[in-house]
């Protein structure tokens, strides 16, 4: 299937999620959720997957569930009452760790907004101890640092610190140990379904967007690689080399 954008029947889908929450509704209108959810996000994760190996030759761009895809049912343990997710995901993931603890480019949509992120938007305890290792090193934490102010003078939103407590032994009257205080590390966008979110040009809106954030997606790899990643190779990006 050639991608053409995301369908207006998929916020319409979704919308009628929010109205029916139930796996018996989800279940009574299978054709739909294929052909409005399932379908057109299978086109976009392969024609964005084709877009961004210009930027990162290894990503993964798998369009299947529990892949690029995310599943539309919640943790039934959590939702019995809202089983149904009432927005869309979408990730491309580099790295041989999970997907949620690789660097990634992602996406949501939902009947109201579009979301575009770069980055890791929660690390687990063994990736934050890793973390905050990692920016022990000075010029990682000063990367970092002109890397997310750069992204803020252009315009993105980078989440507030997480934590209100420095880790013990740090000096907090560094420059940058703010960076200490976060646990995760991302960058995002928000923009309304418009009419480039339901066409092709959708793909290069969001392109730009990745573009932009490639420097915080190989500062967040490169952290993740530092012992996971020896199987797979680094790749070159000279023009945009922290």
């Amino acid at each position: 299937m050639q991608f053409t954008g995301f369908p207006r029947e998929a916020l319409t889908f979704l919308d009628n999620i929010i109205i029916n929450n139930s796996k018996e509704w989800l279940d009574d209108h299978k054709e739909e959720y294929e052909k409005y959810i399932v379908a057109p996000n299978k086109a976009y994760v392969e024609e964005m997957g084709e877009h961004l190996q210009i930027l990162v030759p290894h990503i993964h761009a798998i369009p299947k569930i529990n892949k690029s895809l995310f599943r539309i049912y919640r943790d039934a343990r959590f939702h019995r009452l809202d089983p149904i997710k009432e927005r869309i995901g979408i990730i491309f993931w580099q790295g041989t760790t999970h997907r949620m603890q690789s660097s990634s480019f992602y996406m949501h949509y939902d009947p109201f907004e579009v979301f575009v992120a770069t980055g890791i938007r929660n690390f687990k305890p063994p990736l934050l101890a890793k973390y905050r290792e990692y920016i022990k090193n000075d010029a990682k934490r000063e990367s970092l640092h002109h890397i997310l102010e750069e992204l803020k003078r252009k315009g993105y939103t980078v989440p507030e610190p997480q934590f209100k407590r420095y880790p013990v032994g740090l000096d907090k009257e560094d420059t940058y140990a703010y960076l200490y205080l976060y646990g995760a590390m991302y960058a995002y966008t928000t923009f309304p379904p418009d009419e480039i979110f339901h066409s092709e040009a959708i793909i290069e809106r969001n392109f730009k967007i990745y573009e932009d954030m490639l420097d915080l997606h190989q500062w967040v790899y490169e952290l993740t690689c530092v012992t996971d990643c020896t199987s797979e190779a680094h790749y070159q990006t000279a023009p945009f080399a922290i």
